[in-house]
């Protein structure tokens, strides 16, 4: 047997002991005021779009109970006082999860994890708009393990929330899921609609900063892999000369820039404060924040590898940037990406026609591979085109973005409880 199938057979076994702690617990009956949580597999805080409906959730019923599944080593994160932190480990998801009436979440539920008739479960997911492929679109980067896990939790949930056609076409093979979308936007990006002078004021004076500071967020993502069925993650050294880059930007844009470093939350808990003597004090690092959304929103411009971010920050019209130095390597171990970015004609990207056939979709984003391209792209911007670019793009893809989708989620799963 491969070792793989072995870890397969393994994980289906513990999976089936799992589940005999769902079905245990059912005992208990459904609380129809309790709301189950989690974020990032148990990693993350109060952050991502389950914040916000939560937020929402709250204010508008507050009889309504919350319990938010937290793990270990992320226990000291802080929740308002209407949450209830409970372990993120077996019987603690057992117990809550079987006695709730609504779960929310961002991620997969472990597998083994088992719903019951009566239950509400509304997926978030942490990405809509994307680069990078997910699931069945990765070929064989997908393993079989994902896959199981993937579909298990797809199953059973009853509205995933998406916020474009393309999320339409490209969930079925993505994330492995044919049921019911709720087309209401990410309710995180309701904090970028709008004005956001106050939101960047709080920022500035927090953190010290010159009241007239500019701040260019830099979010790049994690490489993922998987060995013989396992999944692991690791991170990247950055080949940005950031001095140059924050030259560039003042000579550009005028002011005095800063640099805030925003790694995955994967990598959050591992991730040291990047070392540049030169530039020290330019440096923010927000990696171990729960919230990336209200960090977004006091930010002047945002600059990524593949993160899907790229599109959200572009909701608030910031300037967006997007530095690929192994473009070819990475979409050979992603096993494709949602653009052909490894075309030779970088200032005109499209979408990947076998995913998205007849979508003549330009991808709305000047991309660099190395130091002198991102130097072009930031003294060349035009505010005026680079709008107009991302209307005629926002248009083609029907984007769902009205700065209420908080709102929408939230009156929508009251409904279901009632």
């Amino acid at each position: 047997m491969k070792k793989e199938d072995l870890y397969i057979l393994k994980r289906r076994i513990k999976a089936l002991c799992n589940s005999m702690c769902f079905y245990f617990c059912r005992v208990f009956p459904i609380d129809k005021k309790l709301v189950s949580v989690c974020t990032f597999e148990g990693k993350g805080g109060f952050g991502c779009n389950p914040k916000y409906v939560v937020e929402k959730l709250h204010k508008i019923d507050g009889s309504l109970k919350f319990v938010w599944f937290v793990n270990k080593n992320a226990w000291e994160k802080e929740f308002p006082e209407y949450i209830k932190k409970v372990p993120n480990t077996l019987w603690s998801r057992a117990y809550y999860l079987t006695r709730s009436k609504v779960w929310i979440d961002n991620y997969r539920k472990p597998y083994g994890t088992v719903k019951r008739k009566g239950q509400y479960y509304v997926n978030t997911n942490h990405y809509t708009l994307g680069i990078k492929t997910v699931g069945l679109w990765r070929g064989a980067g997908f393993s079989k393990m994902a896959y199981l896990v993937s579909k298990n939790d797809s199953d059973m949930i009853d509205d995933l929330i998406i916020d474009s056609k393309f999320c339409e076409l490209a969930s079925p093979k993505g994330l492995i899921y044919d049921g019911h979308y709720l087309k209401t936007g990410a309710p995180r990006c309701d904090v970028l609609y709008g004005d956001r002078s106050v939101i960047k004021q709080k920022y500035r004076i927090k953190n010290g900063l010159p009241e007239d500071a500019k701040i260019l967020l830099f979010a790049p993502t994690f490489r993922e892999g998987a060995k013989d069925g396992k999944r692991f993650v690791y991170s990247q050294l950055w080949s940005v000369d950031f001095k140059h880059l924050i030259d560039c930007l003042e000579e550009k844009f005028g002011g005095k820039w800063y640099i805030c470093f925003r790694v995955h939350p994967q990598l959050a808990a591992g991730f040291s404060d990047y070392e540049n003597d030169e530039i020290a004090d330019r440096i923010l690092n927000e990696s171990q924040a729960d919230d990336l959304y209200e960090i977004m929103a006091a930010m002047d411009a945002y600059m990524t590898d593949y993160s899907s971010a790229c599109f959200e920050a572009a909701f608030a019209k910031m300037p967006v940037f997007i530095y690929a130095d192994d473009i070819e390597k990475y979409e050979r171990d992603r096993g494709s990406l949602y653009w052909n970015m490894t075309t030779d004609s970088l200032d005109k990207v499209t979408a990947n026609q076998e995913m998205f056939p007849g979508e003549d979709w330009v991808f709305p984003f000047s991309i660099a591979t190395n130091n002198d391209d991102l130097e072009h792209d930031v003294l060349h911007f035009d505010q005026q085109k680079y709008e107009a670019r991302l209307d005629e793009f926002f248009g083609k893809i029907g984007l769902v973005f009205d700065g209420n989708a908080s709102e929408k989620v939230a009156r929508e799963i009251l409904r279901r409880m009632e």
